[in-house]
Order: structure tokens, then C-alpha cells, then sequence
């Protein structure tokens, strides 16, 4: 689709000249608008019906049927996770991948809000979908399951989903507002003990304690606490312990996750870790195993020039940065930064009244303010996605310029 007004300029290739950029990015905001009761409605759907991690079956065919309704190239299941999707639309050469989580919490619901990063990757893709090849762009939308647990991204990254992506992003709510979203890496680590049952007061010289075993280890946790960097954080739940208090408890397990600054700190942290996890057997006799039951998820790099360009877009909707803030929580979307240049803004919808995986969460990712990030998000992921490829063509036509003048004032060759 060409926007009207805006041929002047144009190439072949699908250039865009700078006075041309503007128009285009007009109506790619006109386009999401028209959209918005489509988004918001897919939006409270996801809400009203949560789904938690490789399980967000309806999640995900509700945003790839809107998308394969409206043009998109859509292949559902994907790169080999069963919630996972992948569409595409426009024959740019920049690729720019928006990433949709859909998944909710266990026991709580959207009260991270991932129901709004859906509608809003899905508003940004329509917003781009006419104009993609006038913008030089090849959209690719990816629907990332299982981001509270099971680091969907991660897998997907290894199966290919991220291959020749130039840039990807995505937006979250938060109860404050902030571009250079940093993250911890975060581990996950699955103990059981093997112990032998034995009557407490009868033979209690016969059992070994499983419960017991993981009670030394939970020490040593304590104890190893005082020594971490304060960065560093290690919690965990007890999830089997024994079945009655006359029963000498063979079998006790555990669920504990690690978060580190770096990815490189949650390899020393791990193994300190499970150390601790190996002296509750050798103390009392038992057997330990330790599992890891999902990759690592790596700290979040944002991108310096998509930052910039989301900074400047974001101020234009009018959202403002409230807060500068160390890192304070984990995403898979960490790996995806590690290898492609990524953003990953939060957006403001409680005013941080509360936030993520509090119950009043589940209220705010349906409130009006939640409702204007989605729409707002969505532009703005548009519009630094056209920003971002009318850059990386306009250093590529000022090298081919240069290398043009350079070839033409050569001296002649024998």
C-alpha cells in the first residue's frame, strides 16, 4: 500500500527518503488506531481465559487467526513448541521481530500482564503491515510461550525462530515507566532426596532422613547468604517433605531458582548452590539429585540505537520515564538480547499502586491506563521499527555512496 503523498522519493528497493518517513509513520499510528477495539478485545479475551506455560492453546490461535485474517503469513504450531507461532508480512530487508507473551501465573492469572504484550505486538504488526515494504521492512511476529516458566524465547532462539532478525522487541506493563529495561539471569534448579523410611521411635536408626537432608541444606543456603554479593539472590519452596510425622520421611523435594547480575556470575552462584544442596546428603546419609528443568534465563541488553529511537517515539505518545532502576526482575527475552539487538521498555498502568504477580495486578492489566499502553506500545514499537530500518538503509546507501565516490576517484589500474 503507498500512502498517499508520499510517492516522491520512492526506489524499486522500497527506500524511503526522509521527508517521506513522517507520512508513513502517520498512518501506520491511523492503522492501530482503527484497530484498537479489535486489540482490546483480544486483549480481555486472553484475560478473562488464562493459560499458563506451553499451555496457552486458545491464547495462541486467537492471535494467529486476527493475524492470518488480515494478510499475514502464519505457521501455527512453530519451531517446535506447540503454543508457539510465527507470522510474516512485507519483503523489506530489515527483519524486525515482535515478540507476544501470552501465558498467565498459576493460581493468579494475567497478573503480569501478558495479555497486553500480545495485543500490543499484534497492534504493532498491523499497524506496519500496509506499509512494511514501503518502510523497507519484513515484519515477523512471534508468539513466545511459557515466559513465567519454561523460558519459551530460549528454546525458540535455539530452534531458529530469531534467525536473520535485525531487531526485536516487545513492551510490558509495569508500575512504572522506563525504556532501558535491565534484567538478572535467572537459574532454576530441581532437588530430590532419596532417603529410607523407618518408625521414628522403633528403629529410628534404620531411616535417613530426607526432610532432614534438605533442612541441612537450607541452613547452608542461610549461612552462604552472608557471604554473596547483594545482587545475588537464592529462594526457593519446599514441595514434598514427608507424608506423616510417625514415618521417617524417604523422599523430600525442593524448587529453587538463582538470579545474578550477569550470566557469567550465575554459573559460580549455581554451583555454590548446589554444593549446598550435596552437603544436606552427605550429612545424613542420603541421595540427591539436582536438575536443571529449563535453560537459563540471561540478563536483558538493550540495544543503544533502539533505545534511542523507542526514547525519542515514546516521548512523542507522551510517555515520559519515571523512574532509573538496578535490575529487578528476569526474561527470556534476555537470551533474545544476547544475540540480537533487542528493547524491551516497560510501560506504566497502575501509577505503582502494585505490580507484577500481585493479585491487583489482574485488575490493572484491564483497566483504561493498561488499555492506553497496549495502544500506546503498540505505536511505538511501529514506529521505532520504520525508524530503525529507514536507519540501517540510510548507512547502507552512505557506505554504498562512499564506496561509490572512492571507486570513481581511484587511480586506473595496468
Amino acid at each position: 500500500m503507498t500512502v498517499p503523498g508520499t510517492d516522491r522519493g520512492a526506489t524499486p528497493g522500497g527506500e524511503v527518503a526522509d521527508e517521506r518517513l513522517g507520512a508513513l509513520k502517520a498512518a501506520v499510528r491511523d492503522r492501530v488506531m482503527k484497530n484498537a477495539e479489535t486489540l482490546v478485545g483480544l486483549s480481555r479475551r486472553i484475560h478473562a481465559d488464562p493459560e499458563t506455560a506451553f499451555g496457552e492453546h486458545r491464547a495462541a490461535a486467537r492471535c494467529a487467526q486476527l493475524l492470518a485474517a488480515r494478510g499475514f503469513d502464519v505457521t501455527a504450531p512453530a519451531h517446535g513448541l506447540e503454543t508457539a507461532f510465527r507470522a510474516t508480512i512485507g519483503s523489506g530487508p530489515v527483519t524486525v521481530a515482535i515478540a507476544c507473551e501470552y501465558d498467565g501465573l498459576p493460581g493468579l492469572g494475567h497478573a503480569c500482564g501478558h495479555n497486553l504484550i500480545a495485543a500490543a505486538g499484534i497492534g504493532a504488526a498491523l499497524g506496519l503491515a500496509p506499509y512494511a515494504d514501503d518502510l523497507g521492512l519484513t515484519v515477523r511476529v512471534l508468539g513466545t510461550p511459557a515466559e513465567e516458566r519454561g523460558a519459551g524465547k530460549a528454546l525458540l532462539l535455539e530452534a531458529g525462530a530469531f534467525d536473520g532478525v535485525d531487531a526485536a522487541m516487545m513492551v510490558h506493563p509495569c508500575p512504572f515507566e522506563l525504556a532501558d529495561f535491565r534484567s538478572f539471569a535467572l537459574g532454576t534448579l530441581d532437588v530430590t532426596y532419596t532417603g529410607r523410611s523407618a518408625h521414628p521411635s522403633l528403629n529410628p536408626h534404620e531411616g535417613r532422613n530426607a526432610a532432614d537432608a534438605l533442612t541441612v541444606a537450607q541452613v547452608a543456603l542461610g549461612l552462604l547468604r552472608q557471604q554473596l554479593p547483594s545482587q545475588w539472590r537464592v529462594h526457593g519452596i519446599t514441595t514434598a517433605a514427608g507424608t506423616s510425622p510417625n514415618v521417617i520421611p524417604d523422599r523430600a523435594t525442593a524448587t529453587y531458582e538463582i538470579r545474578a547480575l550477569a550470566a557469567e556470575d550465575l554459573r559460580e552462584l549455581r554451583q555454590r548452590v548446589e554444593d549446598c544442596f550435596r552437603a544436606g546428603a552427605l550429612a545424613t546419609g542420603c541421595e540427591v539429585t539436582l536438575e536443571q528443568p529449563e535453560p537459563d534465563y540471561l540478563d536483558f541488553r538493550g540495544d543503544a540505537e533502539l533505545l534511542r529511537l523507542w526514547t525519542a517515539n515514546a516521548r512523542e505518545l507522551g510517555r515520559a520515564e519515571s523512574v532509573e532502576r538496578p535490575p529487578f526482575a528476569c526474561t527470556d527475552m534476555g537470551n533474545v538480547s544476547h544475540v540480537v539487538p533487542s528493547i524491551h521498555p516497560v510501560l506504566d498502568i497502575s501509577g505503582g499502586a502494585c505490580g507484577p504477580h500481585e493479585p491487583e495486578f489482574v485488575a490493572a492489566a484491564v483497566s483504561p491506563a493498561a488499555e492506553q499502553a497496549l495502544l500506546d506500545g503498540a505505536v511505538g514499537m511501529a514506529w521505532t521499527a520504520a525508524d530503525f530500518a529507514a536507519a540501517r538503509r540510510g548507512a547502507g546507501t552512505a557506505a554504498g555512496t562512499a564506496a561509490g565516490t572512492a571507486a570513481g576517484t581511484a587511480a586506473p589500474t595496468a
